[in-house]
């Protein structure tokens, strides 16, 4: 399976931030708000990875991120000219993807959750042997906001809704997408809406017309954050921060989820952490490297 981070868009919602700069390179307390969708693909295992974005910003991704080899990892970059809506990131990663499954997020959501792992394997799991399409549920006070699902006792979707005056569920669709194959050749298909983009839920009602889509809850003990907003940008930093200060341990440190999943080893990673040295940052890589380097932890 492959990844597609969606990282374009001009970030009208956070002027004057995002005058100069992507909102997705801004930073979530101490990392850049890109490490977080691309440490969820890479807790579901998938090592090659897309970014889409703007042609002035696909270089500032690439001097952060490289080719993703410091990562144990492939990392490609496409350019979006114009913004054309969620679904036109799967026609520009046809080439990438080729005749694999994928899974698409958007950059600017954030994910928390003990049994997070968990929840991405199976959806992975479920769509590489069984096809289809998989979203994921969050449970909000106030579904007439969102985009809303409504699925049956065994997850699969009854229907899906944008911004319902009488909601049918509390569980809002969030920016995490599980795809067989056949997505792009659905986008393809899709015509622009009346705002004259080509969205994502036209590729969604499309797997539940053909009765082959499914959902995953965040329920009680997950947190997740749309971060396109002021005050969502705030409220998630604010978040970030106090887990990290309460266990301290860092959500969203791609090196570590790197080292975790034995894509590179204890002295690679202390080979990162070092430039970083003077940063908490940096010393809480160190650490992990040294202790686990002495502990047997990864070595390859």
């Amino acid at each position: 399976m492959k990844g597609v981070i969606l990282a374009g868009g001009s970030g009208t919602r956070l002027y004057p931030v995002t005058l100069v700069l992507n909102k997705h390179l801004l930073p979530i307390y101490n990392k850049p708000m890109i490490y977080y969708p691309l440490s969820v693909l890479m807790l579901a295992g998938i090592r090659e990875v897309l970014v889409i974005s703007n042609p002035q910003d696909v270089g500032h991704f690439e001097a952060l991120l490289g080719r993703g080899e410091k990562l144990g990892m492939s990392i490609s970059y496409q350019v979006q000219s114009a913004p054309r809506g969620l679904a036109d990131g799967l026609l520009l990663a046809r080439e990438f993807v080729g005749q694999d499954p994928l899974c698409l997020i958007l950059g600017d959501n954030i994910f928390f959750g003990h049994d997070l792992p968990r929840l991405l394997l199976q959806a992975r799991q479920e769509v590489e042997t069984e096809g289809g399409a998989c979203l994921f549920g969050y449970y909000v006070r106030d579904p007439e906001r969102f985009g809303v699902v409504e699925f049956d006792a065994h997850g699969r979707v009854v229907s899906l809704e944008e911004k319902p005056r009488q909601p049918r569920s509390h569980f809002a669709v969030v920016g995490l997408y599980f795809y067989d194959q056949q997505a792009i050749e659905i986008a393809s298909r899709v015509r622009p809406s009346d705002r004259g983009e080509l969205e994502i839920t036209s590729v969604n009602q499309e797997y539940l017309k053909q009765g082959r889509l499914r959902v995953k809850l965040l329920g009680r003990g997950f947190a997740w954050f749309d971060a396109g907003t002021h005050d969502s940008f705030l409220e998630a930093g604010d978040f970030v921060a106090t887990i990290e200060r309460r266990t301290g341990l860092l959500i969203g440190c791609v090196e570590e989820i790197a080292f975790r999943q034995g894509w590179i080893s204890a002295r690679d990673l202390e080979s990162l952490a070092e430039p970083l040295a003077k940063t908490d940052y940096g010393r809480y890589l160190l650490d992990l490297a040294r202790r686990e380097g002495r502990t047997g932890g990864p070595r390859s």
